[in-house]
């Protein structure tokens, strides 16, 4: 498989870059408001038009000379997109016109001697794509006229961009990937984590609670695997959602636990484990994915190997039915134990993609399933046959009995403990279904 080529949209706030994103992307990927610096961080995803493959990579807006620190760090941002990619989409405002913030990007851009196509947005009809000349100024060719949001032109946009992609690179064969997603609540140091395993700031960190509004995706390699990282907003509880930005945050928060394989879940050590992690944990749960649960900041609570085992029993304890997720101590500003959550990560992945053949699962389970049947509530008899797998990634299993409906919730559990005493799945939820026979 080819590394595709890079095109960023880069500007100032509130041109229209997430909406050109999403226009392109033909979805609404990218969270879309009217005020300014809601794009805090880069963005990626494919585009494919006329046969043609690219990464569309949205970023926040540039402003220059800011003593804010959204503002000061999303500059950052853009610096690093602009070192990143093969085309710039530099977004400007036909009905705006230019500003100074303008002629300072279009300085960046001329100086980092990347292809560019400069392209004017809300050019929503032939008398505003009059005005667009004046855009020669900026020194970045001629002026490409646009409307994202009503899709005008917008072919003709992706025709140019395909005309100035690089040829691909050749890289290695394709190789299964594993999607990682970093939930919990805000501020427990989601992106720190981030960094700390990419080894850059890939990914905005500020102390502010709620910097990171859309999930972001990074590729990266790991003990010869291949990992997509996705780290997400952090999820408040639904009381507590009172901005429409957090709404869609949570949703897209949601939707990257859909499509994780595992999720490293992060709680603050200080807080230890409180009712908002624990639904946090459900919600992977339910989905059937695979969980690490990662104690972040531990390097302020640390005082030994006492200390950590007391925790540890403790969190165990709160989890209760779930004491088969994994459990580490971490702290994402000293780098400790940071490499451990990806190996545990990997293990738990294979782990969930485990099948147990039906002949090794009634050896090692059947008979004491068959020693220990479900108590009996009536005068008829409850004969269990046999257990197969009938499903792996998530795992799933079915119990064929006489009397289905006579199988009650804590027998269910009886056998998942044992499947995991004999199997493991360690950090994987178990699904047992019951059939008759």
């Amino acid at each position: 498989m080819a590394k595709l080529p890079v095109v960023a949209i880069i500007g100032r706030p509130n041109v229209g870059k997430s909406t050109l994103f999403n226009r392109l992307l033909k979805r609404r990927e990218a969270i879309v408001d009217d005020r300014p610096g809601v794009t805090r961080d880069r963005k990626v995803s494919t585009v494919e038009w006329q046969g043609a493959f690219f990464d569309l990579m949205d970023t926040g807006g540039y402003l220059p000379l800011t003593s804010d620190v959204f503002l000061a760090a999303i500059r950052e941002q853009v610096h690093r997109a602009v070192k990143e990619a093969d085309l710039l989409l530099f977004l400007v405002d036909a009905k705006e016109g230019i500003t100074p913030i303008d002629e300072e990007i279009a300085k960046i851009v001329r100086a980092s001697e990347k292809k560019c196509l400069l392209v004017v947005n809300k050019a929503d009809n032939k008398k505003i794509e009059q005005s667009v000349y004046e855009f020669y100024s900026l020194g970045l060719g001629d002026p490409v006229a646009v409307s994202a949001e009503s899709g005008r032109k917008i072919g003709d946009l992706l025709d140019l961009v395909v005309e100035n992609l690089p040829e691909a690179e050749a890289e290695p064969e394709e190789t299964e990937k594993i999607h990682l997603a970093v939930i919990g609540k805000p501020n427990v140091g989601k992106s720190s984590f981030v960094n700390a395993v990419l080894g850059e700031e890939k990914v905005l960190v500020t102390e502010i609670p709620g910097t990171t509004r859309d999930s972001v995706d990074t590729r990266f390699r790991y003990m010869d695997r291949e990992f997509i990282l996705i780290d997400t907003a952090g999820l408040r509880k639904k009381s507590r959602i009172k901005d429409s930005i957090e709404y869609y945050s949570a949703v897209r928060t949601r939707r990257s636990i859909e499509r994780s394989d595992v999720t490293v879940v992060m709680i603050d050590a200080a807080e230890g484990l409180t009712h908002q992690d624990k639904a946090v944990i459900a919600l992977a749960i339910a989905r059937k994915k695979g969980v690490v649960l990662a104690v972040n900041k531990w390097d302020l609570i640390d005082r030994g190997p006492k200390m950590l085992a007391r925790y540890e029993a403790e969190l165990k304890n709160k989890l209760r039915n779930l004491d088969y997720i994994p459990i580490i101590m971490i702290s994402c500003k000293t780098g400790l134990r940071v490499q451990e959550v990806l190996q545990v990560a990997l293990s738990v992945y294979e782990e969930r993609k485990k099948r147990i053949p039906t002949s090794e699962l009634n050896r090692k389970i059947g008979d004491i399933l068959r020693e220990q049947p479900p108590l009996v509530k009536d005068a008829r008899p409850i004969k269990v046959h046999y257990l197969t797998q009938v499903k792996a990634a998530p795992p799933v299993f079915a119990l064929f009995t006489n009397r289905p409906e006579a199988i009650a919730a804590n027998y269910r559990r009886f056998v998942e403990k044992k499947i995991r005493e004999q199997f493991g799945f360690l950090g994987v939820p178990i699904t047992l279904a019951v059939r008759k026979k």
